[in-house]
């Protein structure tokens, strides 16, 4: 089963033409479906599709990593273009009303649309915190477990109801595992639960050990050495062959990765395509 992806949204352009934006959204496209995975966060997903020869009208599914909007902002746009009806896949979380709190400011960063407003537009919302199978071969992680020990969640990241506020687990946070001839290829959001747990949750899923590629975001842009470091560690351990980081990993931790994991590492940008046999 042949598969592109191509990343139609990212903090940084890849090619001449295209936006970017602070976000992420990634097309996979197969012979049997065509998933979109994160929508962006305005308006960089429908301005670039045509730009790199995509028909956003023939996408069959839409996953949502998390609720935060720079993964949703776009979802309104995206599927007013798409103009059918089309499931999105994601965690009943994705409606919490999400936070970052610190020195004293509040700003709401969760999805900036109600369901309400979304499903006049043909929107079927299929909400779960278990696995979703797609295909037989294409699969959601659900909830995901934190078993490492040096993966930690974001401490000024907060869910509000009514006037209580409650730490986010971000229990909403997923990826999405497509099973390769090649091994596993994993679609990272922002990996707020940690990549590495995310990976060993993959394998859980699948029962399939090898993980060819690994593309999106590592929420490692404010983590310490130790912490991109051990991450790299473990993605040699696990024997991955591929790893293009995007949106959250940040600069530093980019450069760090780049150093350790040498030709398997890649920039994932917006117009990234990556094809696997």
């Amino acid at each position: 089963m042949p598969i592109r992806i191509t990343t139609l949204s990212e903090n940084t352009a890849g090619l001449p033409g295209v936006l970017a934006e602070w976000g992420l959204s990634i097309l996979v496209e197969t012979d049997d479906v065509k998933i979109l995975f994160d929508t962006g966060a305005s308006i960089s997903v429908p301005h670039n599709a045509p730009i790199l020869g995509l028909d956003l009208s023939t996408i069959d599914n839409i996953v949502l990593s998390h609720g935060h909007y720079d993964h949703t902002g776009g979802l309104k746009g995206v599927l007013e273009h798409v103009g059918k009806p089309v499931e999105v896949i994601a965690h009943p979380d994705i409606w919490a009303q999400k936070y970052r709190r610190g020195g004293g400011v509040e700003r709401y960063i969760g999805i900036p649309f109600s369901m309400e407003t979304l499903e006049p537009l043909a929107t079927l919302f299929a909400l779960s915190n278990k696995p979703v199978w797609i295909t037989d071969d294409i699969v959601t992680t659900g909830e995901i477990p934190m078993t490492e020990e040096f993966e930690e969640l974001d401490a000024n990241m907060y869910i509000k109801e009514g006037s209580n506020w409650y730490r986010d687990e971000l229990l909403d946070d997923r990826a999405l595992i497509i099973k390769t001839s090649e091994g596993l290829v994993v679609i990272l959001g922002c990996a707020h639960r940690g990549a590495i747990n995310t990976l060993r949750h993959a394998q859980e899923i699948t029962g399939v050990e090898l993980i060819h590629t690994v593309i999106g975001g590592t929420h490692l842009i404010n983590a310490s050495e130790e912490r991109v470091l051990r991450t790299a560690v473990a993605l040699q351990e696990m024997g991955v062959q591929r790893v293009g980081v995007s949106h959250c990993t940040g600069f530093t931790a980019a450069a760090l990765l780049a150093q350790q994991l040498g030709e398997s590492f890649f920039l994932n940008n917006t117009g990234t395509s990556t094809c696997i046999p």
